[in-house]
């Protein structure tokens, strides 16, 4: 949605300036955590409600996150609320570790994966992924059984699918082109 990316966008850059020097890497999981609570839509209901007070919405983010908030996040998170932004919070946390990952030359990759790997599997794909991309990357893996065998990875808007179902879907458009 372009417009909560243009709502989030500010919201982010004054989050990454103030948190220079800081463990930006931890401000973000912390940023994320609020985020996914943020993104429940009864919680928004609540929080829309005139009767709300914003102190009882920010208690309510905090005590769900359970997590301890370092002041930074806790101010973005009232500033958030004040504003009547929350809806745009999970957008202002991608934005945040999109802004850290690019100052330390790192990205996300999300791992589907037809079966769990295992740790030495895991650090082995990673290896060969991030020699394949040419960066560090940061590995978060799901299970999708829809893929049959194999894995489908995506970082950024890169794509790399080299599952059976890929496979039988390519081996389907060639017979039938």
């Amino acid at each position: 949605m372009a417009e909560l990316a243009t709502i989030a966008r500010p919201y982010a850059e004054a989050m990454f300036k103030a948190a220079a020097g800081e463990n930006a890497a931890a401000l973000a999981e912390q940023l994320e955590a609020v985020g996914r609570v943020a993104g429940n839509p009864q919680l928004r209901q609540y929080a829309d409600s005139p009767k709300t007070k914003a102190g009882e919405v920010f208690e309510l983010i905090a005590g769900v996150a359970n997590i301890s908030l370092s002041p930074k996040v806790a101010n973005l998170l009232t500033a958030v609320i004040d504003n009547g932004r929350l809806v745009a919070l999970p957008e202002i946390a991608a934005q945040f570790r999109a802004l850290v990952n690019a100052s330390s030359g790192v990205s996300d990759a999300r791992i589907a994966s037809a079966f769990p790997l295992s740790d030495a599997q895991l650090a082995e794909t990673v290896a060969v992924l991030e020699q394949r991309f040419g960066r560090k990357l940061n590995a978060a893996v799901e299970i999708d059984e829809s893929l049959i065998g194999g894995i489908r990875v995506v970082v950024g808007d890169e794509v790399l699918d080299t599952s059976v179902k890929a496979r039988l879907e390519q081996m389907k458009f060639a017979l039938t082109h």
